[in-house]
């Protein structure tokens, strides 16, 4: 039978109990504004009861606190890691949209496109009224060169932001290797606490933590099992296997983990990008991680969209013909060179291979539709390789389907290059002031040396020697010249066919001259720096002013004035409705990633209310349980006191 005294034994194991469920009461209310905190509780149990030499057969032995757990769903922290891979790629995009709709703001405040262009056709209006006054050609001018600076302006803008986002992508790698490592720490700390019977609470919720964190930058998939004793399979160590996969590949594998590496591009995928971007690795085999996969969500992935995005207008084509040291593509994408945004120096894919190239040129049809395109590369390749590459697939740069800073590069480019051709063309049909033909009002500067690219109408037939690497000139030029021994250095040309007649661009022997509006873009479009130091340059009509039509006759201002709101200049608009098609673009991919950011908020709320619901610390619900854990423990107490005072009678007032 039990002993006399056995209910002290009972008695106390309720205080100890209670006094358990108390302070785990109070770690909950201390830790009720701690993020990630998991509510915690006590387990209480019956002890085992032992068996007595009665009737009755065995009796209760009181209460146990087995053990103190957090409480915590793992269904709904795996939808709410789903959800936070979305809501961080939307989130991120919804911030870096606004940045870019900023830059093209216009408004009474900020003079923005619309305003500066209807200013510069204001001045040239002016012009009519007395073309030979030079004051009124200086002001257009003058109007002229602002709104080139403020295509400089946008560019360099974008191309800053584009950097700041290369950073920020760096960062965010560093931050996955980090979180990665302290994942894989954890794992080890939580296994030797629980291998001992132990329960790692607050080391558990320290790592969901860093799973919420790391699950808004990528999609996570995270599988934790138990760990058998091998020899006997139902008999649990404590222990368990903790996995984290990224883009179906192991992150973090319980005590091991893997990194990501940021590898700088050696060319560019489209024309106006900066140096030195970054495309990210996998630090032990040096596989590329597919940021642009289908499955592929989170921040990181949004950075890339923003800071690639070329709404897919990158080029692609079918090989037509190739050589050891050159590839050629027929149906092109890009069939205009207003629209071409391939680098000068990059990177043409064909099926799954990459082939650097250093130069490229284009023929064209008579009305200038581009046919193909010939890359010439950096490496060449053996036969067997070039005869297996004909009618394949080939792409140059990264298809992005989101209209990211290259998209938006391309559109300055392309507005540019069609205003300055249209400009150009019919301000060369007319004299300047001294009785001289007129040549090119927009130019390019020439980056590199200071020079300006004038796209002179003059051509020479080049071929290229693929021996030497260089492009030779054959024909003369309009003027009469001959040039038939000028080579130029493969890397410093990109030339480009018209009607069977090849032009140079980017030829350092020409003087600026035999270029294409290819080398046109925002970043270098400037007016003419002899128009700007003498206004009388300036072409205002078709006849030579020094004979009796005199100076102040203006029909091609007439012309130039067209160019305004009536001649399609962009995307089948005049000139004044560019930054509406800009907007238009902005804003609807804006509201778009506004509306799924909100969706993905209000699913993410949805969701955490669900897990708060289970892991949280609700205050009145822990005051609710100190009153009655503090009862049960001072009915506990009253259980020894009357215990005690019925062992007082039984010692000292029985007896003989």
């Amino acid at each position: 039978m039990s002993s006399t005294f056995f209910g002290l034994t009972i008695g106390a194991s309720g205080l100890n109990a209670f006094q358990a469920s108390i302070n785990t009461t109070a770690n909950n209310i201390s830790n009720v504004q701690t993020e990630g905190y998991s509510k915690q509780v006590t387990n209480l149990e019956a002890s085992s009861s032992l068996r007595v030499f009665q009737r009755y057969g065995t009796t209760g032995t009181g209460v146990t606190a087995k053990s103190v757990t957090q409480l915590r769903d793992q269904y709904y922290d795996e939808k709410y890691w789903n959800n936070q891979s979305k809501y961080g790629e939307f989130d991120k995009k919804v911030y870096y949209m606004n940045q870019i709709e900023n830059y093209f703001t216009d408004n009474s405040t900020v003079e923005g496109f619309s305003t500066i262009y209807s200013k510069m056709f204001n001045a040239l209006d002016t012009v009519s009224d007395s073309a030979g006054d030079s004051s009124k050609r200086n002001e257009f001018i003058s109007d002229a060169s602002e709104l080139m600076t403020y295509f400089n302006t946008m560019a360099n803008e974008l191309q800053e932001l584009q950097a700041t986002i290369n950073d920020e992508i760096k960062t965010t790698v560093d931050n996955v290797n980090s979180i990665a490592e302290k994942i894989a720490q954890l794992n080890k700390q939580i296994n030797v606490i629980e291998m001992e019977n132990g329960h790692a609470n607050e080391l558990r919720d320290e790592r969901a933590l860093l799973v919420d964190e790391l699950s808004q930058i990528v999609p996570v998939e995270v599988n934790e099992e138990d760990v058998t004793n091998t020899n006997y399979p139902d008999m649990n160590t404590g222990a368990t296997i903790f996995t984290v996969k990224l883009n179906g590949r192991l992150l973090v594998d319980t005590y091991n983990y893997n990194t990501l590496t940021t590898k700088t591009r050696e060319e560019h995928d489209n024309q106006s990008d900066i140096d030195g971007l970054y495309d990210v690795a996998w630090s032990d085999s040096g596989a590329t991680l597919n940021i642009n996969g289908k499955n592929m969500t989170g921040a990181l992935r949004a950075l890339f969209q923003i800071r690639d995005g070329n709404n897919a207008e990158n080029l692609t084509g079918k090989v037509a013909s190739a050589t050891n040291n050159s590839i050629t593509i027929k149906d092109p994408s890009i069939t205009r060179i207003a629209s071409m945004n391939m680098a000068k120096q990059g990177v043409l894919t064909v099926g799954n291979t990459e082939y650097s190239y250093d130069g490229f040129s284009a023929t064209t049809d008579a009305e200038g539709n581009i046919e193909s395109y010939t890359f010439y590369l950096k490496q060449p390749v053996s036969d067997t390789v070039a005869n297996r590459l004909t009618g394949g697939n080939a792409y140059v740069g990264e298809d992005v389907d989101f209209k990211g800073i290259p998209y938006y590069q391309n559109q300055l480019n392309t507005f540019l290059r069609s205003l300055a051709k249209k400009f150009n063309d019919i301000e060369e049909t007319g004299y300047d002031q001294t009785g001289a033909k007129m040549g090119a009002f927009f130019v390019a500067d020439d980056l590199t040396n200071g020079g300006e690219f004038d796209f002179s109408d003059e051509y020479h037939d080049i071929a290229y020697n693929a021996e030497t690497k260089k492009f030779v000139s054959t024909t003369a030029s309009d003027s009469g010249d001959t040039d038939d021994d000028t080579t130029t250095e493969k890397k410093s040309m990109t030339f480009f066919s018209d009607a069977g007649t090849a032009q140079i661009a980017g030829s350092t022997t020409s003087s600026g001259k035999y270029n294409t509006y290819y080398l046109l873009t925002a970043l270098n479009c400037d007016v003419a720096e002899a128009t700007k130091e003498n206004p009388q340059i300036m072409s205002t009509q078709t006849s030579d002013p020094l004979h009796p039509t005199g100076t102040d006759t203006y029909d091609i201002v007439d012309q130039l004035m067209e160019l305004q709101t009536n001649t399609i200049i962009h995307r089948g608009y005049g000139g004044d409705k560019f930054l509406q098609c800009i907007y238009s673009d902005i804003t609807v991919d804006g509201q778009e990633c506004s509306v799924f950011l909100e969706n993905y908020t209000n699913i993410q709320k949805s969701i955490d209310d669900q897990r708060t619901s289970i892991s949280g610390v609700d205050e009145d619900e822990e005051a609710i349980n100190l009153i009655k854990f503090q009862n049960a423990y001072n009915l506990s107490s009253k259980c020894i006191s009357v215990l005690a005072e019925m062992y007082d009678r039984l010692i000292t007032q029985t007896g003989v």
